[in-house]
């Protein structure tokens, strides 16, 4: 049997397939079967600042207003201020107590203060480390460029500083220069980044003249745009580099870890096929490592990627794009 054995943001996971932050984890039935079949980890679900703000605004409307008690009276209510979270982090808890594969807390937020506080609350749960899921559309046209990343570090390193647990930021292939953030987060300490974060797209619909929510499922083709960011990074950075969009089949886990992946995330796979399409994902994988002669994924992870003198940096950069050109002559 092969060894399968990898690390995801530093903590040693039995084998590379984790589960995407999803809804599979808020069912604790739904995460022991995940753990049943064979998950190296389990990313919970992510907290939304918005779905918090929320929940305490409506607690707000239906208190008593201030004024109307007296000091005593209003000692014997509950703070607000992490009032919507408190579901969350015990569902948390929950989960921690049922299962003994590796959690991953996930924390999507928009203003530093906020992830800071979510993120100390969410650390003291049990789970092995933190995703924070900088899921953001940048619409101002004043705003450049340099002051989007520079939120970005600067948000990371206040996290850092203050929890101890080991942290990979989920990035959004939208950077101008997606390696220097990259490189920048690792210097300020982060122990990985997922490639990249789906932005689900708005459509409109012509018939109706209305705005509609789509969702789509991720496909292999999908995978592209990560797999060649980390076969470009790998070598280059030390921190892991975990694949997310495209795991659709195993073949598709076998290409992200010879680019150089410790791990990849999915989802969408598990919604399609169910909760046991992780045997046939790790099956699949260890079908090829042992017709390849490989007795561990460190044997050849990163083979094929721009640290290999086969597949340099031209490789993944310009050349396919200049020989597919040239072929249409």
């Amino acid at each position: 049997m092969s060894d399968l054995k990898t690390s995801y943001m530093g903590v040693s996971i039995k084998n590379p397939i984790v589960v995407a932050a999803s809804t599979f984890s808020s069912n604790l039935d739904r995460v022991k079967e995940i753990e049943e079949k064979g998950a190296g980890a389990l990313v919970i679900r992510s907290i939304f600042e918005e779905q918090i703000l929320h929940e305490i605004n409506v607690m707000e409307e239906n208190l008593i207003p201030g004024e109307a008690l007296s000091h005593e009276a209003s000692t014997y209510l509950p703070s607000l201020e992490h009032a919507g979270a408190k579901a969350h982090l015990l569902q948390v808890e929950e989960i921690r107590k049922a299962v003994k594969m590796p959690l991953i807390g996930s924390v999507n937020a928009v203003s530093s203060g906020s992830w800071v506080d979510y993120t100390k609350q969410l650390a003291e749960t049990g789970v092995d480390a933190i995703e924070l899921n900088f899921y953001a559309v940048e619409v101002d046209l004043k705003r450049p460029a340099q002051l989007v990343e520079q939120k970005l570090f600067d948000t990371f390193e206040a996290i850092h500083k203050t929890v101890n647990l080991p942290m990979a930021v989920k990035l959004s292939p939208f950077y101008s220069a997606v390696g220097n953030v990259v490189a920048e987060l690792e210097r300020r300490g982060a122990d990985g980044v997922v490639l990249f974060n789906r932005f689900f797209q708005p459509d409109i619909n012509i018939e109706t003249e209305v705005l509609e929510r789509r969702i789509t499922w991720s496909r292999s083709v999908d995978a592209l745009l990560p797999l060649r960011w980390i076969a470009l990074l790998y070598g280059w950075v030390k921190l892991d580099l975990i694949a997310n969009s495209g795991v659709d089949k195993p073949a598709d886990v076998v290409k992200f870890l010879l680019a150089g992946a410790t791990a990849v995330q999915t989802a969408t796979a598990l919604y399609k096929h169910g909760v046991s399409y992780i045997e046939t994902l790790l099956a699949g994988l260890e079908e090829w490592m042992e017709s390849k002669g490989y007795s561990n994924i460190d044997a050849f992870r990163g083979k094929i990627s721009q640290s290999d003198v086969q597949y340099n940096r031209y490789n993944y950069e310009r050349a396919q794009y200049v020989d597919l050109i040239l072929s249409q002559e």
